[in-house]
């Protein structure tokens, strides 16, 4: 996650542990000098996040798997067992493993904090312009929530719950039929987890309220063009303050 924020909020930003990235980056972009909130949430991107929620009900059938699935999952050359109940994928239950993964109840040492006891850089009137890229624009492609041939999309977190209620109630076989996209990259299992997932990232670890609207996009238009939206940091962030609509507060996740 990264975005501008104000000097004063650069200048009180928490100290960090020698060797950590520091939350604050300066740069600067067509002249102008800018202070950065940057915080790469390591172990909760969308494959890694998996291996994260099913470490929680440790090697135990887990209420997020649509049911007939009984395998494992590998991640970063680990493997993790990955198996439906016998009543299936449940919402609510499924809900609740997501909250503990992401540790919403860490102890926050500051005075604001996303989860895992991060610092949120202050929030601000930017978390009313948030893109965001990757996963948040794959994951509603391959379920059907946006045309295949879009390069972006407006949605809301609610959006995404409302969908995942209705991939949890789903076998695999189903689910199979239902989102041929997730087929094709063999993760069926895991569809009412990655939705439930990102609402619970965005509204709960990030603190957006459910009904508002983000862009999320796999390309960003620069100078005529579209570049892909998953360029390093202030390439993108460069490229974000080129166009026509940057407004300084605007997020880029």
């Amino acid at each position: 996650m990264a975005y501008a924020v104000s000097k004063k909020t650069a200048k009180n930003a928490p100290k960090v542990a020698d060797g950590d990235d520091p939350y604050i980056k300066k740069i600067v972009l067509k002249g102008k000098p800018y202070d950065l909130y940057v915080h790469s949430y390591l172990h909760f991107g969308r494959e890694a996040s998996r291996a994260e929620i099913l470490k929680v009900t440790h090697g135990a059938a887990n209420p997020c798997i649509l049911a007939g699935f009984d395998g494992t999952y590998t991640y970063s050359g680990e493997e993790f067992r990955a198996s439906a109940p016998a009543s299936g994928a449940n919402f609510d239950k499924c809900k609740k493993i997501i909250q503990k993964a992401l540790k919403l109840n860490y102890p926050c040492p500051y005075q604001n904090c996303t989860f895992g006891g991060i610092w949120n850089g202050g929030g601000g009137s930017g978390q009313k312009k948030l893109f965001a890229a990757s996963s948040f624009f794959y994951l509603p492609q391959d379920v059907g929530m946006v045309d295949s041939d879009k390069s972006n999309l407006k949605l809301r977190p609610v959006d995404l719950e409302n969908k995942a209620k209705i991939a949890c109630t789903l076998n695999v076989e189903e689910a199979k039929s239902a989102y041929p996209l997730l087929e094709e990259f063999n993760i069926v299992p895991y569809a009412c987890m990655d939705l439930i997932y990102q609402y619970e990232l965005l509204v709960d670890g990030f603190g957006l309220d459910p009904l508002q609207e983000i862009t999320a996009g796999e390309k960003i238009e620069f100078q005529d063009a579209f570049v892909e939206a998953a360029w390093p940091l202030g390439n993108a962030v460069e490229a974000i303050s080129s166009l026509p609509k940057f407004e300084r507060m605007m997020y880029f996740v």
